[in-house]
């Protein structure tokens, strides 16, 4: 098969090199199976070949050539879906075990980065930026559960004058900073997980779609165009890229298009003027904005969101227009990157994973929240499958329901539902 490349981002052309792995051609026996090679795919494969098993890695293009490869790429405490929610989905003490996982996530971030010795320009810090007097008091609020519920105190408040005096825009009122989230280089960092892996032992195919599976009580088969696998266990992480490989999951998510560009190189003294300590920012809108700065001292800036499936629109005029919205300073700064591509959604924004079989999981759904939720998922799923399981099958009591409208309609009930969003994001 064809293999197609990643997205012509400045995460690519800033990336550090790796080897094109094969693609499977006959068969080949292992404990475990993963199928998708993003965060969770590779993070997975990592944890398991860590404790002994044999592991193969199938991945359709390259590896991360999904969202994992080209994201906003800020690593953030939570869910998309907020504690409150969670709360009535699961009850108060499962919900604290998702809150604490979601901490967990970034620590995971930084101890893998440290033990794989993964260059990915890892960058401490987060902004949550109110732009309306009532997402200020949100944040107030906020604030008081995360301290007071959960105990999280690597948090603040930043009042308007000291976000304006970090961030050279007037277009923020007040700001939650956390010093435990932070950014990095996403398609660097999964490169090093994969890396990581296959010195553990993972074996790693690329070009290598998974096209269907049969189980038994033996274990399962993966077919591929080329061979197949043979494995006591698999694991389906391949989000919204698996389609009929697994036909069970398609319901449950849907795939919308996120959008980012890249500025010219600033220069260090006028990039670090943007954002003065070094933060990934993001906003408080339902379509929001989310920015931060690269090592070579450019702006990366998120700001558009395509929910219909159609790519008529002008995503890189659209985006950059929004980012000058932010930094009108910028009028006169090229767009050297833009780019963009399909992330996984659920109905309720919370993620998805389960089992379809005792031996087959999945993990999916991490709606836009993905960069520490995914590394985690992994080591979860990894848990499980070495028998301790508590963990993830508290993620997986979450409900999900189908996306209304069946086939042929989910995605036209989803615009509409959208643009109460958008307009609620003007009021």
């Amino acid at each position: 098969m064809t293999i197609q490349p990643h997205a012509s981002s400045y995460y690519a052309a800033s990336a550090h090199p790796a080897p094109v792995r094969p693609a499977l051609m006959g068969t080949v026996d292992c404990d475990v199976c993963v199928v998708g090679a993003g965060i969770a795919g590779c993070s997975t494969a990592l944890h398991l070949a860590e404790r002994g098993y044999r592991v193969v890695l199938l991945e359709e293009n390259r590896i991360a050539w999904g969202a994992s490869g080209r994201s906003g790429a800020q690593a953030i405490y939570g869910l998309a879906a907020p504690q409150s929610k969670i709360k009535k989905l699961v009850g108060a003490a499962a919900a604290r075990t998702i809150w604490d996982v979601s901490v967990e996530a970034l620590d995971l971030i930084r101890a893998l980065v440290a033990k794989h010795h993964i260059d990915c320009d890892y960058t401490q810090g987060h902004m949550l930026t109110a732009i309306k007097p009532r997402h200020d008091t949100d944040l107030h609020s906020e604030l008081a559960e995360l301290r007071d519920e959960y105990q999280y105190h690597s948090i603040r408040y930043m009042p308007r004058d000291e976000v304006r005096s970090l961030l050279a825009s007037d277009r923020y009122l007040g700001a939650l900073y956390d010093t435990r989230s932070g950014h990095l280089h996403p398609l660097n960092y999964t490169l090093g997980l994969a890396a990581a892996a296959e010195r553990a032992g993972t074996l790693i195919f690329e070009g290598t779609r998974a096209i269907d599976f049969a189980n038994t009580a033996a274990g399962a088969t993966i077919r591929t165009a080329g061979g197949e696998v043979r494995s006591r266990f698999v694991v389906l992480s391949g989000n919204v890229f698996l389609g009929d490989t697994a036909p069970a999951l398609k319901s449950k998510i849907m795939a919308v298009a996120t959008y980012i560009v890249a500025t010219e190189p600033l220069g260090a003294e006028r990039a670090q003027a943007l954002i003065k300590n070094g933060s990934a920012v993001s906003d408080m809108n339902w379509v929001l904005d989310y920015f931060r700065l690269s090592a070579d001292h450019r702006l990366l800036f998120g700001g558009r969101v395509n929910y219909s499936g159609l790519s008529s629109f002008d995503a890189p005029s659209a985006t950059r227009k929004r980012m000058l919205g932010v930094y009108p300073q910028l009028a006169d700064v090229n767009i050297d990157f833009a780019w963009g591509g399909d992330v996984d959604i659920t109905l309720n924004r919370a993620p998805h994973f389960g089992r379809l079989a005792p031996n087959v999981y999945f993990l999916q759904g991490f709606s836009g929240h993905g960069i520490a939720l995914t590394g985690i998922a992994g080591k979860m799923v990894a848990d499980a499958i070495a028998g301790t399981a508590e963990r993830f099958d508290v993620f997986a009591r979450i409900p999900h329901a189908d996306f209304p409208g069946g086939a042929a309609l989910r995605r036209p009930a989803l615009v509409l539902a959208m643009l109460y969003y958008r307009i609620k994001d003007l009021l």
